[in-house]
């Protein structure tokens, strides 16, 4: 088993971000359904003002699998559920392969409103900021407390930087066992964009599958 270093970090001091933070807009009470209806009104950090709504976790609450990403991409953005464009479609399929149904899993992002920019008419992915993944953080603390998975899986840096550090590298420790308080077993692999953005895509999702693949085992 890797260490992840200083494991997951505590909220940097307030004078070190300009944003209020998720923090004052969190249910009194912690249940799934109050913080579904409460992160719809979240204005911890700049990124809601151009977002569709926010885009909070979905699946089981007894899960033993949490899947972490980045952020709602743009199909997710305007359907509100995570993971439903075609890196969602790709996750399935990895998921599938290496033995593990997303239907028992809860699926979620550190960051929960999209960041985008114009190109034409299209929104393209902008990656949040660290701030922005700061002030994003309590939420995704809340869904970790509620479900209480077994194994945490993260996807990408963003999600993998946004829970074990700034400084951690998925690339140096993809499909470790990495020593962390927050499941039993955390590791970290790519995201499922990441291989449709490579000229292999093949040899990524093989790759992506094998990680996976320690989660199941």
């Amino acid at each position: 088993m890797v260490s992840a270093g200083h494991g997951y970090p505590r909220p940097v001091p307030a004078a070190r971000t300009p944003y209020p933070t998720a923090a004052p807009f969190m249910p009194e009470r912690l249940t799934m359904s109050a913080l579904r209806k409460a992160v719809q009104r979240c204005e911890g950090c700049p990124l809601h003002a151009n977002a569709t709504q926010a885009v909070f976790g979905e699946g089981l609450l007894s899960a033993e699998v949490m899947l972490v990403g980045e952020q709602p991409g743009d199909q997710e953005d305007l359907a509100g559920a995570p993971f439903v464009g075609p890196a969602g479609r790709l996750l399935d399929r990895a998921l599938d392969e290496a033995g593990i149904d997303r239907r028992t899993t809860y699926v979620t992002n550190a960051v929960k409103h999209f960041k985008w920019k114009p190109r034409g008419t299209r929104r393209i992915h902008d990656k949040p900021t660290w701030t922005e993944q700061l002030a994003c953080r309590p939420w995704l603390e809340a869904e970790l407390a509620l479900v209480k998975p077994r194994a945490l899986v993260l996807l990408g840096a963003t999600a993998a930087q946004s829970v074990l550090g700034k400084g951690f590298k998925v690339t140096q420790h993809r499909g470790e066992l990495l020593d962390s308080e927050l499941a039993e077993l955390v590791t970290a692999t790519i995201h499922p964009s990441a291989v449709l953005r490579s000229d292999d895509r093949e040899e990524l999702f093989r790759g992506l599958v094998a990680d996976l693949r320690v989660v199941a085992a």
